[in-house]
């Protein structure tokens, strides 16, 4: 049987933790930031766990990554 492929994009932004959840960068922040609070820009800063529903979707594109 052969090894079951991995999404490249999903590789590439997303890592699972060691209890399971699946961490990513925080949406939004690409560009506009004039438009941006203070707030938003402090607290969007560096990664954040994504919810269940949409753990399901990136770990059915990584399978070895559970």
């Amino acid at each position: 049987m052969p090894k079951m492929k991995t999404k490249s994009s999903c590789k590439k932004r997303f890592k699972v933790s060691a209890t399971g959840k699946v961490r990513g960068g925080q949406a939004g922040k690409r560009h506009g930031m004039i438009k941006r609070t203070n707030k938003f820009l402090r607290n969007a800063r560096g990664t954040t766990t994504l919810s269940e529903p949409d753990a399901k979707i990136i770990k059915g594109m990584m399978p070895y990554a559970r």
